[in-house]
């Protein structure tokens, strides 16, 4: 297994930002910080950083890493110097379980941001909880995650305190999807297919039951492995289900050939999946003949909000390499609702940092409130965002268009 990547961002008292393997020199460690010092304080993060989904994980870690430079340019807590220590789980539950065990480890850590997958946070997420320690993923979507495994019977459970997202779930995205594509895409005959995997087989799932439920028809289902190339087989067998549409529980890098290859099978129909599909990969691995095919994202387009032009802005200043892609918002607001967090425990402990500030932030993170990059940001009692706002995407002339934006309430 590759090591994981370390990137720790440092800023002096004075403003000027300095890129340090370790912390500004007048760090230190502890909860006093009188004398002029400043106390190092890390948020974690976690995301494929390298492999087939690192066009999303690499947005992630940028992003978090904007919101730390931020929080330290502007001395957003006096006496605290944020850093990022940032992991690569290339999007394997294992990984994502060592690096989980690794960051609690590291007593600086206060927060995590991540992780990407679903499946991933299944793993990590009782690591996290028995050392106290916040865990706030920007792009996870299984309810099962904040609401526990009997969600589908309206019987909520919040499995871990420690657990909080950014990102609306796939109960609301997989509604909205198929009342999209019933009602506004006047599809009535959809054939359904997912990866197998935790956050691709549970959204196919929601989209199913409720395009049924909506007086359509599901002519045929599917599943495929995660790494196969070959789709040739469910595709000849979507061409002959009469299908006017497909609908793909799972990510990009299988979608892209599938739509693909559907489409050479002979269905000129569209394929439609969740915010795993939606990223530019998708229509370069479908050798562009995806036009008209459809995505649900969390949130609205980044590029049209208000809210969301500085960091837009301070995101391109900064010079990253890789784009912030799909999550690269609610990365953001996952690691400043951390560093709000942070604020409120140093505030309300007389300014100076407290011993146990990790246990701190957790506290004070369900009653974080603030305007972000993607709008208001808070929590529920289940650790869910308030923000249930979505858009649908359609491939138009080689890139992703917003057709649809609007808060489901259903």
């Amino acid at each position: 297994m590759r090591k994981s990547s370390l990137l720790v961002v440092t800023i002096a008292v004075t403003g000027a930002l300095t890129l340090s393997a370790c912390g500004s020199r007048g760090a230190k460690s502890g909860s006093d910080n009188a004398g002029g010092g400043t106390t190092k304080v890390v948020i974690g993060v976690d995301a494929p950083i390298s492999g087939k989904l690192s066009a999303l994980g690499l947005g992630i870690k940028n992003s978090a890493d904007l919101a730390v430079r931020k929080a330290n340019k502007d001395n957003l807590v006096p006496g605290v110097t944020f850093a990022l220590e940032a992991k690569d789980d290339q999007a394997n539950p294992t990984s994502g379980k060592q690096n989980a065990a690794a960051l609690v480890d590291m007593k600086d850590v206060v927060g995590v941001v991540g992780p990407l997958n679903s499946s991933v946070s299944q793993t990590m997420q009782k690591v996290f909880n028995d050392a106290k320690l916040t865990q706030v993923s920007p792009a996870n979507t299984s309810p099962e995650l904040s609401l526990g495994p009997d969600w589908g019977s309206s019987k909520f459970t919040r499995p871990y305190a420690s657990y909080f997202r950014t990102a609306t779930t796939d109960v609301v995205q997989g509604k909205y999807a198929a009342q999209y594509l019933f009602t506004e895409a006047k599809k009535t005959k959809v054939y359904v297919i997912d990866d197998k995997k935790t956050y691709g087989a549970g959204l196919a799932a929601i989209f199913q039951d409720e395009f049924k439920k909506l007086g359509g028809t599901v002519v045929g289902t599917d599943h495929i492995n995660p790494d196969d190339k070959d789709f040739s087989a469910v595709a000849t067998k979507v061409a002959s289900s009469g299908a006017d549409s497909v609908y793909y529980g799972g990510e990009y890098p299988e979608a892209g050939p599938l739509s693909d290859q559907i489409k050479k099978a002979g269905a000129k129909v569209p394929l439609m999946g969740g915010d795993g599909i939606y990223d530019p990969e998708f229509i370069k691995l479908s050798n562009n003949d995806s036009e008209g095919d459809l995505a649900t994202s969390v949130g609205a387009p980044v590029e049209e909000l208000d809210s969301a032009k500085t960091f837009v802005a301070d995101y391109n200043a900064a010079g990253y390499k890789d784009a912030y892609s799909a999550y690269g918002g609610y990365s953001y607001d996952a690691a400043w609702s951390i560093i709000e967090a942070v604020k409120a425990a140093v505030e309300h402990n007389g300014g100076k940092v407290p011993a146990d500030l990790r246990t701190k932030v957790l506290a004070e993170m369900a009653k974080v409130n603030f305007a972000g990059v993607t709008g208001q940001v808070s929590f529920d009692q289940y650790g869910d965002t308030t923000n249930k706002q979505l858009t649908v995407y359609s491939v138009k002339g080689g890139e992703w268009k917003a057709v649809k934006s609007g808060t489901y309430n259903g």
